[in-house]
């Protein structure tokens, strides 16, 4: 089927000059951006796809075995997209004496967590991966073409936040309100976005977003499963501070407890706020999904970052894949094989939730 466009191009959100060790003027904190409009556009809000860790925006332009991405399916279904290679990611440039260190992507890590976690039993969901399109390690052609995609990224995840905070204003300056659709890595950007200018935030579809609240979740050997790892978020589902109502000075106000008991087996245990919560009043009145997938990593921590908007007063609805009769994705459900059929449910959600 033949998509028609009324226009498509490309252009960079955000930026500022500085002065690098050799005297030279440089700009950093660019993000690039691009865009297609649909020649029949019926929605009246643009979609703004935004990538996780080590990735880049191909991942919604199509799969690594050459099937029509995320992107193609909204703008059939009336939406502008605009895709997005987060600051110092792909082509918005890396300037490693202003970003700093860089962390590389590599075989081991990617087929464990997203690929073919199945073979590995990490966590107890994985056995269930069944998506995605090919052996999902090195030497398979479509893992193959997937890991050229993979890139260096940013060590410190508090200044990808911030680079993002800033250039994602930018960009919702100059396309006006949109709907933000995030991924993993990036999830937090549809926080501080909406928290700091909720107006342009017309609704968030959280795909994986980046957590569980307070610390990384590490991994552990049966019966245990899950531990504690580094301390990531520490305003509970941000780097950076957020707008809470009685206000929190520092994130050590927020005072988060970890549940006594998970919610039920397979899963973490929660860092929740002690009651009465802090509120985000920012937040509240945005539709948010939160989807989460049925073999993926995230399937065993992703319900906290649901709890922890709900008790500071922000609605929102998760969505397990699997309760939709949606089967064996893993993390990266834009490239698998029914990357269409989540598609789909995404945009019947959006059309009936965000107005």
């Amino acid at each position: 089927m033949t998509l028609s466009l009324s226009e498509q191009g490309c252009f960079f959100a955000g930026g500022r000059y500085l002065t690098n060790q050799a005297g030279q003027q440089i700009r950093v904190g660019q993000m690039f951006v691009q865009y297609q409009i649909p020649a029949s556009r019926t929605q009246p809000f643009p979609v703004v796809m935004w990538h996780g860790g080590g990735q880049t925006g191909t991942n919604f332009l199509s799969t690594p075995d050459g099937r029509a991405g995320w992107a193609d399916h909204f703008l059939r279904q009336g939406y502008a997209v605009y895709v997005v290679d987060q600051p110092a990611r792909a082509r918005s440039g890396y300037f490693a004496e202003v970003y700093g260190p860089a962390r590389q992507p590599n075989t081991q890590a990617i087929a464990e967590r997203f690929t073919a976690p199945e073979r590995y039993n990490q966590y107890p969901q994985a056995k269930l991966h069944t998506q995605w399109p090919g052996t999902g390690v090195a030497g398979d052609p479509v893992f193959d073409q997937f890991f050229s995609s993979q890139v260096e990224d940013i060590a410190d995840v508090s200044v990808i936040e911030q680079l993002n905070r800033d250039a994602g204003k930018a960009l919702l300056d100059r396309i006006g309100p949109a709907i933000l659709l995030t991924h993993s890595q990036s999830g937090p950007f549809g926080w501080v976005l909406a928290n700091d200018h909720p107006a342009r935030v017309k609704g968030i579809l959280a795909i994986e977003p980046n957590g569980p609240p307070l610390h990384e979740n590490a991994f552990a050997p049966p019966p245990e499963h899950f531990a504690d790892g580094i301390l990531g978020r520490v305003w509970g589902i941000t780097r950076g501070p957020l707008a809470f109502q009685p206000a929190a000075a520092t994130p050590a106000a927020l005072d988060l407890v970890r549940q006594a008991a998970a919610d039920a087996p397979g899963l973490v245990r929660c860092w929740v706020q002690p009651a009465p919560a802090r509120q985000l009043p920012h937040l509240k009145g945005i539709p948010i999904l939160i989807v989460t997938s049925e073999a993926s990593y995230h399937a065993s921590y992703d319900h906290c970052t649901a709890k922890f908007l709900a008790q500071a007063g922000v609605p929102n609805t998760f969505v397990r894949l699997q309760d939709i009769g949606i089967r064996g994705n893993g993390h990266m459900m834009m490239l698998e094989k029914n990357n269409l059929e989540i598609a789909a449910f995404l945009t019947r959600w959006a059309q009936e939730h965000i107005r």
